[in-house]
């Protein structure tokens, strides 16, 4: 499978040349997907897909050209190539289009290493509907639980081949193995839901249908009869399993792309004290068994460890060529590709854990609101207003008092983040490592 595709993104590159194209480089992606859906013991659903996407994106001098397609016929290569070429003859200059310089592509690395595909074989449909059957009746076995939503088992095997006229050619596998269940609890109006899931690298390390159904029953049986709080400035503790969302509009601000659009709160805090200054955020996409690790990026730029967040202290943006050049600064490595487009994304990260519990930063908090799901979001990109929707748990006396939802939380993400004190409960396996969060004094409106 890998030469197939890798062969694949060659033509694309051949086809590209003939048609006129200057440069160009193809991505070709060989997949196979499973999904099964269990409901009420009966399978509900079953997918299987297996798939081949391409992406041509070619330049003629400053003038570039993306296009995407699935056929990999001869002549379908050679007319995907004419028309990327047509179209960028008609596209506007842009003095910061291009390849990679060959000396900055990635010639060596070790996909071994980061363990990114499963060699187990791809599981059977009826192994998938009997992890979906077993979470199912685990989450129904509680009492309060009135009936499941969803139950649901997933299989993915991908093969991503990358090659470019500047000499750039590599390929890797990736797998992914998936359990979810989402439960409701209650009848009528006071019906409640949550739900819980697991996704792995490899099949062995997914946890059990058992552990993920029992789970999404406990989350949906504490959302019963809810409450607001009264309108007021309170400490915040966000869970572990929201707490990376914070993290993440932090991370957003950090792109690149934003910056260069002048679209970012953060534009212009290179430099500047972001978090409290004991933390660090460490991309690292060369983490074995991470969702987001990957040997080279999506121009050929060999991946690394990075400090986007050194001691409190923001270090830099998350790049690819394009907008590293727009700002005058080399690329991080942080390509992505969204179909046959190319801009920067961020790949595995971890925060410093704290040295305290979450029932401890709750305790230190007396009265105020843990927060384990939210809604919606309006972030303001220029200021880093935040307001989101929130349920949780009240918290009074350090102690859990009543569900909490139909809350709205209200602060300044710079001001937020400043002021955060992490829990040490963050799961390790996940592309995001981040803890629980406390914030100090943001506005919730409630009652």
């Amino acid at each position: 499978m890998t030469d197939t595709c890798q062969s694949l993104a060659n033509a694309l590159l051949d086809a590209a040349r003939k048609a006129g194209a200057d440069a160009a480089d193809a991505l070709a992606v060989d997949g196979a997907a499973q999904s099964i859906d269990v409901r009420g013991g009966v399978l509900e659903q079953a997918e299987r897909a297996e798939y081949r996407d391409l992406s041509l994106r070619v330049f003629l001098g400053q003038r570039s050209a993306s296009i995407s397609g699935s056929d990999i016929r001869p002549e379908a290569l050679a007319e995907m190539a004419t028309r990327a070429v047509a179209m960028a003859r008609e596209a506007p200059e842009d003095p910061y289009a291009g390849l990679a310089d060959p000396d900055q592509i990635a010639t060596d690395w070790d996909v071994a290493s980061l363990e990114l595909a499963d060699p187990a074989p791809e599981p059977a449909p009826a192994a998938l509907e009997e992890d979906a059957r077993q979470a199912e009746a685990a989450a129904l076995s509680h009492d309060g639980i009135t009936r499941i939503d969803s139950a649901a088992a997933q299989y993915t095997a991908q093969t991503i081949a990358l090659a470019a006229t500047n000499g750039f050619s590599g390929s890797y596998k990736r797998t992914s193995r998936a359990l979810y269940c989402v439960a409701i609890a209650g009848e009528g109006l006071g019906m409640e839901r949550d739900s819980d899931g697991d996704s792995r690298t490899f099949q062995s390390d997914l946890r059990s249908a058992q552990d993920i159904g029992d789970s999404a029953a406990a989350r949906a049986l504490e959302r019963l009869n809810p409450r607001k709080p009264k309108t007021g400035a309170y400490p915040v503790l966000f869970d572990e399993r929201v707490a990376a969302s914070l993290i993440g509009h932090m991370v957003a601000a950090a792109n690149g792309a934003q910056v260069a659009r002048g679209q970012s709160w953060l534009r212009g805090a290179l430099g500047e004290q972001i978090l409290p200054d004991h933390l660090s955020l460490i991309e690292d996409p060369h983490r074995p068994r991470a969702s987001a690790s990957r040997p080279f990026d999506a121009e050929g730029l060999l991946t690394r460890k990075r400090a986007v967040i050194d001691k409190g202290v923001l270090t830099g943006w998350t790049l690819d060529l394009a907008n590293a050049r727009k700002l005058g600064m080399e690329s991080t490595a942080n390509a992505a590709r969204g179909g046959a487009s190319v801009s920067p994304a961020s790949w595995n990260l971890a925060l410093t854990q704290g040295s305290q519990s979450r029932e401890d930063l709750m305790r230190e908090m007396g009265t105020g609101l843990l927060v384990t799901s939210m809604i919606g979001s309006t972030i303001n990109p220029n200021t880093g207003d935040y307001s989101r929707g929130a349920a949780g748990v009240w918290i009074e006396n350090g102690e859990p008092a009543y569900p909490v939802s139909g809350v709205t939380i209200a602060g300044n993400l710079r001001d937020m983040l400043r002021s955060i004190v992490p829990a040490n409960d963050a799961r390790a396996y996940l592309s995001r490592v981040v803890p629980s969060l406390l914030v100090e004094g943001l506005t919730l409106a409630g009652e």
